[in-house]
């Protein structure tokens, strides 16, 4: 049966510089990068708690995907603030890439007839999980850090899940085609490909329904151009996105991290995720009248926040890292320690504290902390940053900042405290 008019045919595709050697060279990169960022996105996923159920974490039924979880560290404390930083720059930066790839090997997404064995359909399968896969990826993970929230549902589950779907496909895809990679990219030096002008650019030899143009046009780039094009667009996006984790003077050249500005001047003055108003919080519900919960084994505490300034108040110098990607340089941050806090609450060796806030209900307004985070003394209920009272944005009057946990645990305006066994 012939193929359908269009691109079903071979003639349709007729780029000179389509072929095996070009696409092995994107696929190394994506090689070298993909399980950088899988194993960054799972580092990612386990600082969230997921073990502590559905208050941290909104992924159901992950049965044995969780089979990796573990306590997440407190130390270095910026853990976090490196994980997260490599898995949304080295993803933004990977983008011309994955597209370029996908350019090289449209043409294979077009065979006629579409399958030709038990074999082949089951490449053309992985095929379509790994292009699902990659483009679902990516898309979500990009509107995730700028903060665009059109997915049908939570962005959580559907980004580990589709993870898991899409690394399952790359397996499949590096074993079946490892071997020809190899030898495409052997078949023709870098080097002298990397000297070869727009002149002197030829196709490469048929593969016989592959890539390859079957009658190919004349070049309008060389293979050397193509790949400084996709090079110098991982570049710039390296260079507007990096700066955001970075922080520094190079914080100002995050042009597409939507945090990459300080919000006001001051001590206050540094990023936040969501404003006071956007969350709900009114005068009303932080003002005079705002009491801290205390419960645990001792008989329950109400205090105020001038009988917590009463208190010994203890100090570390922590950043904010979220899982957008971006970070805050290290802040100044006192207040209770978490340790003393479960102590006054009769549990000093508590297992876990149910931390909720005086948001109104909505995502992570309640969150939990487990043991090993509690423990650490630079653990605080902040009362100050930077030696001066909280800015209502920033969380007043109280709010959680516990080293290298994720910024959206790091709960604000904390109206409860509830230290378990």
């Amino acid at each position: 049966m012939p193929p359908p008019p269009g691109p079903f045919r071979r003639g349709f595709w007729r780029s000179p510089i389509r072929g095996p050697w070009l696409t092995s060279v994107f696929g190394f990169v994506l090689l070298a990068g993909i399980p950088v960022l899988f194993v960054t996105g799972a580092l990612s996923y386990a600082a969230y708690n997921p073990g502590l159920g559905r208050l941290n974490d909104q992924t159901p039924e992950k049965g044995l995907l969780g089979f990796y979880l573990f306590d997440w560290p407190t130390d270095p404390s910026w853990l976090y603030r490196l994980t997260q930083g490599v898995h949304v720059t080295l993803g933004v930066v990977l983008v011309p890439v994955l597209l370029a790839k996908l350019w090289s090997v449209i043409p294979k997404l077009f065979t006629w007839p579409p399958v030709r064995s038990a074999a082949n359909a089951l490449e053309r399968l992985s095929l379509l999980m790994l292009v699902g896969g990659a483009v679902f990826e990516f898309v979500t993970g990009i509107l995730n850090i700028q903060l665009h929230y059109v997915f049908p549902g939570s962005f959580y589950p559907l980004h580990f899940y589709g993870a898991w779907v899409f690394i399952a496909a790359f397996a499949v895809h590096v074993v079946l085609k490892l071997g020809s990679a190899s030898r495409a990219l052997r078949s023709r030096p870098l080097l002298a490909e990397l000297r070869t002008g727009l002149a002197a650019t030829r196709p490469e030899p048929s593969d016989g329904g592959g890539p390859v143009a079957a009658s190919p046009a004349v070049p309008t780039t060389s293979r050397r151009g193509a790949l400084a094009l996709v090079g110098g667009g991982s570049l710039v996006l390296f260079a507007v996105t990096a700066g955001q984790s970075l922080g520094g003077g190079l914080r100002a050249t995050a042009l597409l991290a939507p945090h990459n500005r300080a919000p006001e001047q001051g001590p206050n003055g540094f990023q936040i995720n969501k404003t006071a108003a956007a969350v709900g919080i009114t005068p009303q519900l932080v003002g005079p009248d705002w009491r801290l919960e205390l419960h645990g084994a001792a008989a329950p505490l109400v205090l105020t926040r001038e009988q917590l300034l009463a208190m010994p108040q203890r100090s570390a110098r922590l950043p904010i890292a979220c899982v957008e990607g971006w970070s805050t340089e290290d802040q100044l941050w006192s207040g209770l320690r978490l340790a003393d806090l479960a102590a006054l609450a009769g549990l000093p060796g508590a297992a876990d504290v149910l931390v909720e806030s005086v948001q109104p209900p909505g995502p992570f307004t309640s969150v939990l902390l487990r043991g090993n985070q509690i423990r650490d003394l630079r653990s605080l209920l902040a009362l100050h940053v930077n030696g001066v009272d909280l800015s209502l944005d920033h969380g007043f009057p109280a709010r959680i900042i516990v080293p290298a946990n994720p910024g959206v645990n790091n709960t604000k305006w904390v109206g409860r405290l509830t230290f378990r066994a």
